[in-house]
């Protein structure tokens, strides 16, 4: 297994994801697509893995699978194997761009994906106290589990559903 390293944010990380944003655009084309920057290299002051993570929302998953082969020529893997576990999604790699690796996540805009991955990174954004707290769990994550990305990832899951949950209490009380 691959190492589990985070770094300091970097102000190189949301310029990066402005290339990625333009060269997603141009193979995407005619697909009407919204590029939005998430995970953790999308909150300024945040520590991340180095991975530039880009939420690619369009009308239907079959728009994004007329565009594989495009997005197939600009380096980006499709990767398959988990859509067993995420149907809805549509997941590609590209393995590196100045020593970060991009993930996108192709979903249906206003779709379940869509707008948790934007709430938890708005949530993040908005709140600098939550945003201190994650980082440490990340810290903390990844000395505990160095040698397993599954487990470094699956260890998160309970910090990032409980603010999930928390924004939708919020919501009804609204």
């Amino acid at each position: 297994m691959s190492q589990v390293v985070v770094d300091p944010y970097s102000t190189r990380w949301p310029v990066v994801f402005d290339t990625v944003r333009d060269e997603l655009s141009s193979a995407l084309v005619p697909v009407e697509a919204t590029i939005e920057h998430i995970g953790s290299t999308s909150v300024p002051g945040l520590a991340a893995k180095p991975v530039v993570d880009v939420l690619v929302g369009v009308r239907a998953l079959a728009d994004v699978e007329s565009r594989i082969a495009a997005l197939g020529a600009c380096g980006y893997d499709y990767i398959r194997k988990y859509e067993r576990e995420l149907p809805m999604r549509r997941y590609f790699v590209k393995p590196s761009v100045s020593s970060l690796r991009i993930h996108v996540h192709a979903v249906e805009r206003g779709s379940r994906l869509w707008r948790e991955h934007r709430a938890f990174r708005d949530a993040l954004r908005a709140d600098a106290g939550l945003r201190a707290r994650y980082q440490q769990l990340k810290l903390q994550l990844a000395a505990a589990h160095a040698d397993d990305k599954s487990a470094y990832t699956a260890a998160k899951a309970p910090f990032i559903q409980s603010v999930l949950a928390s924004l939708a209490d919020a919501g009804e009380r609204d």
